[in-house]
């Protein structure tokens, strides 16, 4: 098949049977389409004249770029061509998959990065409370810290997703849903929120669903929501490296922390696999250090 056919069939697919989210089709957009430019530069112009060893070429190419991409970014890239070329087996569109021997990199295991409470309580006070765009604000932060969503999760929510009152309903990866509950402080947050400051925005744009509104009234967008959060550590005077999962990393450690199981912590942040949560149990070590120390007989 030419390989634009291919790639708009597996971009369609991956997107209406899959049901993947609009950042994760990007991702696979951004990935492809580099690699099918550099097919058609090398001559390249059918998926049938894709072997094993044009893909070694490609993927050689790229690890020895300048600068180097990180493992991680090597990693994605080679799961996007995977994951289209298994398509494409598939579909019955070609016989052969000639990425049956290709390996991923091992990318290094990085701990995700949490912050301790009292700067969680920072950050979360940092939006001003008069202000009807800091109101907006501490909303969509407490929210993101009660309930370990991820950023995307949290502006993809409409209104309706908060009608049982002390619970959410979230929509994760593979349009998958689960529910979180949340305390009363990102509840009283978000209603005054709804409150005192929504109504004005949705005013002043188009009906939207969506919970979280933007200065002009359209929904908020995943970038405006990563800039909510740098500019609430600006303020709070955090130096820690900040990301837009860092209140998705303080909530899950902050609950082991406390004590919670692993397995609840990862029905809470929607993890397929328990593996992929237990990551977070290395973060408490200094925890568990502590308890030794107090604890045990023979520690000092």
């Amino acid at each position: 098949m030419q390989l634009e056919r291919a790639l708009d069939a597996y971009l369609r697919h991956v997107t209406i049977e899959r049901g993947l989210s609009a950042h994760t089709i990007s991702a696979y957009r951004h990935d492809l389409g580099g690699y099918v430019e550099w097919l058609a530069m090398t001559g390249v112009e059918d998926t049938s004249e894709i072997t094993p060893a044009v893909i070694g070429r490609f993927i050689a190419e790229r690890s020895s770029a300048s600068p180097p991409p990180a493992a991680t970014s090597l990693a994605r890239l080679q799961s996007s061509v995977r994951g289209w070329h298994r398509f494409l087996t598939r579909e019955g569109i070609e016989q052969d998959d000639p990425t049956g021997r290709l390996r991923p990199p091992k990318a290094p295991r990085r701990l995700p990065k949490a912050l301790t409470i009292d700067q969680v309580e920072r950050l979360l006070t940092a939006p001003s409370a008069e202000d009807p765009i800091g109101i907006r604000d501490r909303a969509l932060l407490e929210l993101l810290y009660a309930s370990g969503a991820r950023v995307s999760e949290a502006i993809g929510l409409d209104v309706d997703d908060l009608a049982h009152g002390d619970v959410l309903r979230l929509r994760g990866k593979g349009s998958k849903e689960r529910i979180v509950p949340i305390g009363s402080y990102a509840r009283a947050a978000v209603d005054a929120y709804l409150t005192r400051v929504r109504p004005g925005l949705a005013a002043k744009g188009r009906a939207s669903a969506r919970l979280f509104l933007g200065a002009r009234g359209a929904p908020l967008s995943r970038q405006s929501a990563w800039l909510v959060i740098r500019a609430a550590a600006e303020k709070a005077q955090i130096t820690a490296e900040i990301s837009p999962h860092t209140l998705r990393h303080s909530f899950a450690t902050h609950l082991l922390q406390g004590g919670a199981d692993v397995r609840v912590v990862q029905e809470l942040l929607g993890h397929a696999s328990v593996a992929t949560t237990q990551i977070y149990t290395h973060v408490s070590v200094d925890t568990l250090r502590d308890i030794y120390a107090t604890s045990h007989p023979r520690a000092v």
